[in-house]
């Protein structure tokens, strides 16, 4: 019943309520003509039956009328008002058939066709209305023609079938207009739905959805616009597209969106709009250009823009973070550069000298172990400064990993010959195995020996006594590389599982003791862990408490054909042979004395300058094999007496060889130093055996030497 008394019987029943006096009128009308052919009193009746029930009709139609929607119970009564006012009709329509008058039969078909087919509006609006208004009737009118008297014995048989198919007719159209009033129905309310999702989506967006002409027309802006500019839509409507832009983008913008829809068709922009307050905000603003179903109208452009104020603040605090972090760095950088070099000078006075008079005749006995202990404690200083030196380097990733042919044994022997009398010492035997066939690869052998020389240090400085054994083994690797891998197995104290997870950390010692009873900074191996890793390699370590320990780490590495050229040997006391004419630049005197001590027993003529414009002046007045010029000095420092001694207008000045000596070893300051001119470098602690050397290889007779400049001096 509820399925029967839909909401378009309401529909129909305001339809109905604008009719209701026509209707009375129509029926008056009828009445008065058919009083011409019938009883008057049976006309009278049936159109005071007429008036009675559209005023019925008219007050059970009032709230439908008035948009107001109605109950089951009110529009039961309208649908019985709708069926008693049709089948009333077809009273009247029966009561001209049975007249026995042609002209009354012909007269009541066309008025019960009229009403059937008068339901097909009633068919439109409800499906209670087709039954009331239009089926029921429609039964009713075939029941009177098929059992009320026929006075003029017209043959039924004609009659009635045509009858019937004008009804079904009539029913016809009207079930075919109720599905597509029905269809109508469901897609206003799908359409409705849908509008109303869209419109949940765009009154609740942050983001702004405009759509526009590229000439800049607005055409569309959702609700959001109000809260991301303080404009309302229909302020902004009245306004051009680009009349809030900021100054600084407003020749720009425009430009690139219509090269955008001249072009690729999508962009994403981001630029400032100055808001209804006066703040000027970022957004980012995706264009797209759609087409327009008009081919003469200019193109449309769909927007969709989004505040990135926040995004931009943030931007701009990370560019200040970063800032600050690179002048952090830089600062660290500086203060480790002065430290180092301060660490350094006065180092290099007490290893050269100590080392000096270590090998002195004079000195016997108590002095000759003083002196001794002075130059290992001295040295063991040293160690610590360049331990935190690399270990700088490697954190801020200012080391470089060499590429040259090598074979992969070579460090492990060298490393071997180095320590071999330190573990002799001890006691110990330090030995070397190799594995396998081991073919020349391609890495930095430095690096390589670097790291073997600390894990047998230690597994020296750990061992009481047995062996230290190194093996060296390489296997096949995909891609004709050669995996290399050096263990270090010692016979020592040994370490718990709980130790080796942090043995490779920074400032990590085993346990407290351990630095108390062996010494060491808890660098070394935190060194090792990031060079092998610059590499590209594993690192990592077993043990055992008591059984002794074995490091080890693994490389893959790109095999050679090349040869391995090992490092020229060069023994500098033969080199040095032949008197050599030597500058030395060092606002030290301590430093000045020591190289002086260092190289007298070679026979060099030395003259000494103490800063970079004694320098310059030295060079001007004579000729020099070699420079020795110290860097931080004050007057002038050695970078740019370099500079100006390259400068000068003599052959010699340009092609003398300058060697800087210097605390400065830090990889950015050495590039410096070559930068200026200069041809090598000493770090300070100078090594005895490190500066002859450097003078042997720089004071070799060169091709491209003057002899007329040599003479000159």
């Amino acid at each position: 019943m509820t399925n029967l008394l839909d909401e378009g019987l309401d529909g129909l029943a305001a339809a109905v309520h604008r009719g209701v006096a026509l209707r009375i009128v129509i029926a008056i009308v009828v009445a008065a003509v058919g009083a011409m052919t019938l009883p008057l009193w049976f006309c009278a009746l049936w159109g005071a039956g007429v008036f009675v029930g559209e005023i019925w009709c008219h007050f059970v139609t009032r709230r439908q009328f008035a948009g107001e929607r109605a109950g089951t119970a009110l529009r039961a009564n309208y649908a019985a008002c709708l069926l008693l006012v049709s089948c009333w009709w077809i009273v009247f329509g029966a009561v001209l058939w049975s007249s026995g008058r042609v002209e009354n039969a012909v007269s009541a078909i066309g008025i019960w066709l009229a009403v059937i087919y008068h339901a097909q509006t009633h068919g439109y609006q409800s499906r209670m209305g087709l039954a009331a208004g239009g089926a029921v009737p429609g039964v009713l009118m075939l029941a009177i023609v098929a059992f009320a008297p026929n006075p003029l014995n017209l043959d039924l048989a004609l009659v009635v079938p045509f009858l019937i198919l004008g009804l079904l007719f009539a029913g016809d159209g009207a079930i075919q207009m109720l599905k597509a009033r029905s269809n109508f129905n469901d897609a206003q309310r799908k359409l409705a739905e849908s509008d109303a999702q869209y419109r949940m989506l765009a009154d609740n967006l942050t983001d702004v959805i405009a759509l526009s002409t590229l000439d800049g027309r607005r055409i569309y802006l959702s609700p959001s616009i109000a809260g991301a500019t303080g404009y309302t839509a229909h302020e902004l409507f009245e306004t051009p597209t680009y009349t809030y832009l900021h100054p600084d983008d407003a020749v720009w913008l425009p430009r690139a969106i219509a090269d955008m829809a001249a072009g690729p068709g999508k962009i994403t922009l981001e630029y400032r709009i100055v808001r209804k307050d006066g703040v000027a905000i970022w957004v980012e603003t995706t264009f797209c250009r759609v087409a327009n179903d008009d081919p003469d109208a200019p193109p449309q452009v769909v927007s969709v823009s989004r505040n990135i104020e926040a995004r931009k603040q943030m931007e701009t605090e990370l560019k200040e973070a970063r800032r600050r972090a690179e002048q952090a760095a830089a600062a660290k950088s500086d203060f480790l550069a002065n430290m180092t070099h301060e660490l350094r000078t006065p180092l290099n006075a007490i290893i050269g000298f100590s080392g000096v008079l270590r090998v002195s005749p004079r000195l016997t006995g108590d002095d000759a172990r003083h002196v001794g202990l002075i130059h290992d404690a001295s040295g063991s200083l040293l160690e610590l400064v360049n331990s935190v030196l690399d270990f700088s380097k490697l954190e801020a990733g200012a080391v470089e990993v060499e590429v040259r042919p090598f074979d992969p044994a070579a460090p492990a022997r060298a490393m071997a010959a180095l320590m071999s009398e330190q573990a002799q010492a001890k006691g110990l035997t330090l030995t070397v195995q190799t594995e396998g066939e081991l073919l020349p690869l391609l890495g930095d052998a430095g690096r390589i020996r670097q790291v073997l020389l600390n894990f047998v240090s230690n597994a020296i400085k750990f061992t009481a006594q047995g062996e230290v054994a190194v093996t060296v083994r390489q296997t096949a690797a995909p891609g004709d590389c050669g995996r290399l891998r050096i263990e270090v197995a010692d016979t020592g104290i040994g370490l718990r599982g709980d130790q080796i997870e942090h043995l490779f950390e920074r400032f990590t010692q085993a346990d407290a003791s351990v630095s108390r009873q062996y010494g060491g900074t808890g660098l070394g191996l935190a060194i090792c862990k990031r060079t092998i890793e610059l590499m590209g390699g594993a690192i990592g370590a077993t043990s055992s408490p008591g059984a002794g320990s074995t490091f080890w780490f693994e490389l893959v590495l790109p095999r050679t054909d090349e040869p391995v050229t090992g490092e020229p040997q060069i023994q500098p006391a033969e080199a040095l042979e032949r008197p050599l004419r030597l500058l030395l630049v060092e606002d030290v005197a301590v430093n000045r004395e020591l190289i002086q001590a260092l190289l007298g027993p070679f026979g060099l003529e030395i003259e000494t300058a103490e800063n970079g414009q004694e320098a310059v002046e030295a060079m001007e007045r004579r000729a020099f094999d070699i420079v020795l010029m110290d860097v931080q000095m004050p007057v002038m420092d050695g970078l740019t007496a370099t500079r100006a001694i390259r400068a000068l207008p003599h052959e010699r000045a340009r092609s003398t060889p300058i060697i800087a000596m210097t605390a400065n070893v830090l990889p950015d300051q050495i590039d410096r130093c070559h930068e200026a001119g200069m041809n090598d470098h000493l770090g300070k602690p100078i090594e005895p055996a490190k500066l002859l050397e450097a003078l042997a290889i720089w004071s070799a007779p060169r091709e491209d030497a003057d002899p007329a400049a040599e003479l000159a001096g």
